[in-house]
Formats: structure tokens, sequence, C-alpha cells
């Protein structure tokens, strides 16, 4: 193992570990926040893969300790300005997916799952972990900007703000959401 690292090979792991990072949220952003929401063993197989093509291309042929920990140094230091920078509803909402409902009043959005990427059997997995037995138990399911599944059952009214991010909550009848 190599300790050491020119000032070349040091720019090097910067500039490929802000590149990567970058295209990365691009991409995501392309796909989606289905990306990361129910991983089947094709996903994870992907995920590992994926990792290993960006740390491979981070650290460049030789690795080294020294690269690897300025890489490590690097994605953290992106972490935290993307994290402070989200902070702002505009940017967020360019950088980020925005929530979008699934279901409406038992009914499945099918447009939404197409453009989520999601199948049908992907919503229904979800409406079973949650205990649903029926698709008329469903007030709403909301696919969330982290990839994680809200339902929501029927029977309780919902508070507009907590739909105000959601796209298609216009769908939603008004019986449903009410201050």
């Amino acid at each position: 193992m190599r300790w050491g690292l020119g000032w070349w090979d040091a720019v090097t792991v910067v500039g490929s570990t802000i590149g990567l990072y970058v295209a990365f949220l691009i991409m995501l952003r392309i796909v989606g926040q289905r990306a990361f929401a129910m991983m089947s063993s094709f996903d994870l197989a992907a995920t590992v893969a994926f990792g290993a093509v960006m740390g491979r291309a981070v650290l460049g042929y030789t690795p080294t300790l020294t690269a690897g920990l300025l890489g490590m140094g690097t994605l953290l230091i992106l972490q935290a300005l993307f994290g402070a920078v989200r902070r702002n509803r505009r940017v967020a909402a360019a950088i980020t997916n925005q929530p979008i409902l699934l279901m409406a009043d038992g009914a499945v959005l099918h447009d939404h799952l197409r453009v989520t990427h999601m199948v049908e059997d992907e919503l229904r997995q979800q409406l079973r972990l949650a205990g649903i037995h029926r698709y008329d138990e469903v007030t709403a399911v909301i696919l969330e900007r982290t990839g994680s599944v809200s339902v929501l059952r029927r029977g309780e009214t919902i508070a507009p703000e907590l739909l105000s991010d959601v796209r298609g909550s216009d769908l939603l009848a008004a019986r449903h959401v009410r201050p």
C-alpha cells in the first residue's frame, strides 16, 4: 500500500469525487426516488456494483490511503454543502424529487406509477406491509422524496399543509382534505 499522493493526483481525486457526486445527483433526479425505494436483490447488486465503479473512479488506478481519505473527506464536505443548500426551498425543489401521489381514494394512479418507475406489484407490497386489506381502505399513498411510501388510511381527514408539496394531491376528494 502506498501512503503518499502527489499534488496532481490529489487534485484528480477531488475533481473526480466532485464530478461523480454531481453526476450521481443528476442521475437520481432523472431516475427519481424509486431508485432507492424498495430494494430487490437486483437493486442491491446494482448498488454494490455502482459503489465499486464510483470508488475505483475516484481513487484511480493505484489507490492509496491518502487518496481514500481525500475522497471520503470530499464526499463528506459535498454532503454538508448540499445539505445547507437544500434549506432553500427553490434549490431543494430543483435538486430533489417532489413527493408524488400513487393512489387517491382507493384508485391506483397508473400514470404516476409510470413516472416513478414503480409497478403495481411493488405498490401492493407496500399496502400489505401497511396492513391494508383492500384498496378501498386507502385515502392516499405517497412516494416520498426518500423513496419510502406513506399509506394514509380512509376515515381521517388530512391537513392541507401535509399535502402542499405532494404532486397530484389535487386528485384527492375534498372530503379527505380539511384543516
